[in-house]
């Protein structure tokens, strides 16, 4: 008995095709470039119109992306700090009492902020002691007896805690607990008090760093030294980096009335624009300084509004044969608030290419509405799409069929 044998097919040719198709998709992968078809139409239009909006989208890519938004650089924005300093002494002659004002009396608070208060009128009430007094007379506390001051009851704008008694003479008013005698701020000074604050001056040191580009400044620039700030005051055409303001010409420079706001007081906004490019000299980095009106009544007719005006009210302490007391001023004054704003730019690799590649995308809308017109709008449309699109026969068989059909 003998085993007999039988020969089974080689794989040997199955694999060495799927190699060799492996190896040829491969090497097409790496070493083959395949570019689109381009087709030249002959068309004076549309060739035209493609020219208009490249040339459109090219005036948009140096105009705007590069000329006006800088588009080429980077940017920062700055840390900083402002501090200011008053000086300027006001005289009051109020009932023959004559008074002497420095900035400790009349800058509100008087550290130096950033945003800070010049008193430029007042309404003040000596003496206050705590006791019980009546009401002013005003036709909201007026009473006729004891039954019209209800008991316990605090007025929103009252000036104290009632007492539940009607007293007073010829005018009857609700009694209160409170500061007396009460304040009584119906009658403002008309010219304001503190009409010589309008030549007060401002000092104003404020400094930038940005971190960014590690460079610091100062509004103290070149050429700004001792000698300088001590005969300096500031003007737009004349000395526009001088660091000291006349509040006058703030006032003014800010569209109001001093003798009108100085009544009612208001609100002024001091804006430093540090505005650099740093890829010229640092020197070159200089403040520009613009005044805005913020809040006030730069015209008569602003009268009719409720709450014209800026005021608060602050007292001061003392005692007196063993009894606390106060004085009570109604501040009226003009609000300064300084704002920095800031943006430093320098040329940068990175939003350059950046631009330079969005807008090389940008010129492909050419490309698009040319399609369009071309394809459905202009009569021969039918002969363009044909030129544009190469159809095909479908492929039946593709090559690793005949892998699968050999056994």
């Amino acid at each position: 008995m003998h085993a007999s044998t039988m020969e089974r097919p080689s794989c040997l040719p199955r694999s060495s095709k799927m190699n060799s198709y492996i190896t040829n998709a491969i090497s097409d992968f790496f070493f083959k470039y395949e570019t689109p078809r381009q087709v030249l139409v002959q068309n004076r239009r549309v060739g035209v119109v493609c020219r208009l909006i490249q040339l459109g989208v090219l005036a948009y890519i140096i105009g705007w992306v590069f000329i006006y938004e800088k588009g080429y650089q980077s940017t920062d924005t700055a840390v900083s700090s402002v501090f200011t300093k008053m000086k300027g002494v006001g005289y009051t002659k109020v009932d023959g009492e004559e008074r002497v004002w420095d900035m400790v009396d009349y800058v509100f608070p008087e550290q130096g902020d950033s945003s800070f208060v010049v008193m430029t009128n007042y309404i003040i009430t000596k003496g206050q002691k705590m006791g019980k007094c009546p009401e002013l007379a005003e036709p909201r506390y007026l009473c006729n007896s004891d039954s019209d001051c209800e008991r316990g009851i605090i007025e929103r704008t009252g000036h104290g805690h009632m007492t539940g008694k009607c007293v007073g003479n010829t005018t009857k008013t609700c009694e209160v607990v409170a500061w007396c005698p009460v304040e009584d701020d119906r009658k403002i000074p008309d010219p304001a008090l503190l009409m010589s604050a309008e030549n007060h001056t401002l000092f104003i040191k404020n400094s930038v760093t940005f971190p960014a580009y590690g460079v610091k400044r100062s509004n103290l620039v070149e050429g700004i030294d001792n000698q300088y700030i001590k005969s300096c005051v500031y003007d737009p055409t004349t000395s526009p980096l001088c660091p000291i303001f006349r509040l006058g010409d703030l006032v003014q420079l800010s569209g109001f009335n001093f003798a009108t706001i100085a009544k009612m007081g208001g609100a002024i906004g001091i804006v430093i624009d540090w505005t650099c490019n740093l890829d010229y000299d640092q020197s070159k980095c200089k403040p520009i300084y613009t005044f805005h009106g913020l809040y006030g009544n730069p015209n008569e007719t602003d009268m009719a509004r409720a709450s014209v005006g800026y005021n608060f009210r602050y007292a001061k302490h003392y005692m007196e044969d063993k009894q606390e007391k106060r004085t009570l001023l109604k501040v009226f004054g003009i609000r300064f608030d300084i704002i920095v704003r800031s943006v430093a730019r320098k040329f940068d690799i990175i939003p350059t290419l950046t631009a330079i590649g969005s807008g090389v995308g940008i010129f492909g809308v050419a490309t698009v509405v040319c399609d369009l017109i071309l394809l459905y709008l202009l009569p021969k449309r039918e002969f363009y799409n044909n030129m544009k699109f190469k159809v095909t026969e479908t492929v039946e068989q593709e090559p690793l069929d005949e892998f699968s059909s050999e056994k």
